[in-house]
């Protein structure tokens, strides 16, 4: 058995009506009741106009239901129960236009539907009530005024309105159409509720629309008709009566106390506070900062505050429950005075993983703020050091959560946040770095050590410092540690090209990379070394040029013949040689030469196979010469390799050493003979006994001893005469061994990864 009025209904019920009303009329209360849902929402401290002066007239159903429970026996409870419901009633039920806040445009229907407004209105969401309300006898079209509250907008009145249309008028009828016509100022706009799927029959359409935007003290006429038109029409007309005015209070800052002073007019009595607005209310500031103090009217106090925020509002009510409130925020659009303690108000959280390339930081805030958040880059790790912006790298937000991803985490990597005209740089928290580079000078070559714990590839590129800047010069030079390889250590030899030259190094497999600038210390040991080691190199380059008219090549220009560099990484000793005498070649013979070590970007990007097979396929072409150098960790490389391929193993896509081998083996037993290579080795790291039977038809120079000859060989013509030689083997001799022996370390073992 259902009482009148609590049979379910599509529509919402009003804000403040008691679901348990029904019970109390059937059945004898037992327990006390459950707490009214305004006393829940009293609790949550509302502000104004969000449900707070829903429920004042419900003082009175305390003693009406203490009579009941006093009075009579219990036979005849059940019918004082009801009695005093139905007296209650006209309390019970909110006052017009009462009711929690909307916070957007809605439609309720008691069938599935969807909604489409004109210009003037956001498209409102079309939905099934979650719980039922009081239905309207059709045909009916009621106006009503409520509030609405958008998130982080003022609130402002709006027109709500019920309708409900009989099921006999509703046969072939797909929706509705609502006009709004604002009397005197001729403001329009239109609603339209369609029904999603049709049904045979059915009941009658109950429908609830919050709501269209008013003003106080306007008019509006509200219409209806059908969808397809059937003849039925119904108009309404409704005034939005003004509102009472809220309490009159004044303010002042006073930024030398941390205060904000509140006066309160003659007249009533005050309780003003101290809050933060966030999306739709204002909630009170941590202590012991919260106060919420009694002003008699005439006088004034003063409320602290813990930081100067754009959200920090004054608020004030009279001391009675549900009375209205006023609020003022006055610093909302106030950059200038809240600018300096803004990031003092706001906790960083930071989440950045290395591992992940990603930077990311949580904000946490008393407002709720929504700064752009941008990389910049320190060149000292101090907080008063400046940050320097990274063009296009603009962090993605959700919910106070900012990410970049590709990012090389480092200390000096940071965030900019910048809100109105303040800004603040925050950087990662972690101190230690996923790399770690080191550069020493050793004769005419800068050795890079990098130390990495992850997977990554690294670029280095000399500079020249000029003005306070130091921009990279070509060639670039790459390192990679490979995915799967255990964390270690690489190493970088960039030949020095002018005293005093600098090297950036910074990673090149992500798209955000602090350049890491090392200047080499030779202002005293290395500067003497450095500096012979340059005279040396330009008297050799003066005196060959000097033997230039009796040492023609046999064709073409110095540099018109290529000259691709192989060799293996077996030892620093070995490496530092061969950047040595390809340096000589380049800059003191003019020789075209091609090395990894110089071309690591180009390796890189095409792969060390692509780039190895592509650099002999051009040497072929241009009649240029592969030259060979060999050392006994090449025999040890070869030996490796020779069984790998006897035993159909595939050979490693990063070994150039292997891969040369297999393409000098390719061409030895098509040809009978190596065309276009030569061997060299240098006598200090090498013997004839060394070199491997299948590789000794090639032509074969012994270093430094056989340099004239060798350099003939790789110019085409007749090695230089004797007179020019003897002037410059000395020279020569002393350049290799100095290019290479100062400083070097032990040969590490065979198989060590060094330059690519």
């Amino acid at each position: 058995m259902q009482g009148p009025g609590c049979h379910p209904n599509p529509l919402p019920a009003p804000d403040c009506e008691c679901p348990f009303l029904c019970v109390l009329l059937l059945m004898e209360i037992k327990q006390p009741p459950r707490p009214h849902a305004c006393l829940r929402r009293r609790k949550r401290r509302l502000p104004a106009g969000r449900g707070g002066r829903t429920c004042r007239r419900r003082n009175a159903a305390g003693p009406a239901r203490g009579g009941a429970g006093s009075g009579g026996s219990a036979m005849g409870r059940p019918v004082l129960l009801a009695a005093a419901a139905v007296l209650l009633l006209p309390l019970l039920l909110p006052p017009p236009g009462a009711g929690a806040a909307v916070t957007r445009l809605r439609v309720s229907a008691n069938f599935e539907c969807r909604a489409t407004a004109d210009s003037t209105l956001s498209r409102p969401r079309c939905r099934r009530p979650a719980r039922a309300g009081l239905p309207l006898k059709p045909p009916a079209l009621e106006l009503s005024t409520a509030r609405l509250c958008p998130p982080s907008q003022p609130c402002q009145p709006c027109l709500r309105v019920r309708l409900a249309l009989p099921a006999a008028e509703l046969n072939g009828v797909r929706g509705l159409q609502l006009n709004f016509l604002e009397l005197g100022s001729n403001r329009a706009g239109w609603l339209q509720v369609w029904r999603r799927h049709r049904e045979q029959g059915g009941s009658p359409w109950q429908v609830q629309f919050d709501c269209f935007p008013a003003k106080n003290g306007r008019q509006f006429l509200v219409s209806l008709r059908t969808i397809p038109d059937r003849g039925l029409a119904i108009s309404r007309r409704h005034l939005v009566a003004a509102e009472q005015p809220g309490p009159v209070f004044t303010h002042t800052w006073v930024p030398e106390v941390r205060a904000v002073e509140v006066w309160v007019p003659e007249g009533p009595a005050l309780k003003v506070r101290l809050c933060h607005q966030l999306a739709l209310e204002c909630e009170e500031l941590p202590r012991p900062f919260h106060q919420q103090v009694l002003v008699p009217g005439g006088d004034h106090v003063s409320l602290p505050y813990e930081f100067l925020v754009p959200c920090l509002c004054i608020e004030a009510s009279y001391p009675h429950h549900d009375s209205l409130r006023s609020k003022h925020c006055p610093f909302h659009n106030q950059p200038a005075a809240y600018g300096p303690e803004l990031w003092s108000s706001v906790h960083f959280h930071d989440y950045s993983a290395s591992s992940k390339d990603q930077m990311a930081m949580v904000l946490s805030a008393s407002c709720p703020l929504h700064p752009q958040a941008t990389l910049c880059w320190r060149e000292v790790a101090a907080e008063s050091a400046p940050c320097h912006d990274i063009p296009n790298s603009t962090a993605s937000e959700e919910d106070q959560a900012y990410t970049l991803d590709n990012v090389d985490v480092h200390p000096q990597l940071c965030f900019r946040f910048s809100y109105g005209n303040s800004s603040h740089v925050e950087c990662p928290h972690r101190t230690e770095t996923a790399w770690n580079v080191s550069v020493s000078a050793r004769g005419m070559q800068l050795r890079l050590h990098l130390t990495s714990s992850i997977p990554a590839a690294f670029s280095a590129a000399l500079c020249q410092r000029r003005g306070g800047q130091c921009e990279p010069e070509a060639p670039l030079y790459t390192v990679t540690q490979t995915e799967g390889s255990a964390p270690g250590d690489l190493a970088m030899l960039l030949p020095v090209q002018v005293l005093g030259s600098c090297v950036l190094v910074w990673r090149s497999d992500v798209r955000f990379a602090r350049k890491q600038l090392l200047c080499p210390d030779v202002s005293r040991r290395h500067f003497g070394l450095l500096g012979l080691v340059l005279a040396l190199g330009l008297v050799v380059t003066v005196l060959l040029l000097n033997c230039h008219g009796t040492w023609r090549p046999a064709t073409g220009a110095p540099g018109g013949r290529p000259v691709l560099l192989l060799y293996s990484p077996d030892s620093e000793e070995h490496l530092g040689l061969v950047c040595a005498l390809a340096e000589r070649l380049r800059a003191g013979l003019g020789c075209d030469v091609r090395l990894d070590l110089w071309e690591a970007g180009s390796v890189g990007q095409a792969g060390t196979l692509p780039w190895l097979y592509a650099q002999r396929g051009c040497v072929g072409r241009q009649r240029g010469t592969v030259l060979l150098l060999w050392s006994r960790g090449s025999t040890r490389l070869f030996r490796r390799w020779r069984v790998g391929a006897a035993d159909g193993v595939p050979g490693d896509a990063h070994d150039i050493f292997g891969a040369a081998m297999t393409c000098l083996h390719g061409e030895l037993g098509a040809a009978g003979r190596g065309g276009g290579w030569v061997l060299a080795y240098f006598s200090r790291l090498c013997s004839p006994r060394d070199v491997p039977r299948p590789l000794r038809p090639l032509p074969t120079y012994r270093l430094p001893r056989q340099l004239p000859r060798l350099l003939g060989a790789l110019r085409g013509s007749p090695p230089p005469p004797r007179r020019c030689w003897g002037r410059v083997q000395g020279l020569l001799h002393r350049l290799l061994e100095v290019g290479a022996g100062e400083g070097s370390p032990p040969p590490r073992p065979p198989g060590a990864a060094a330059g690519t």
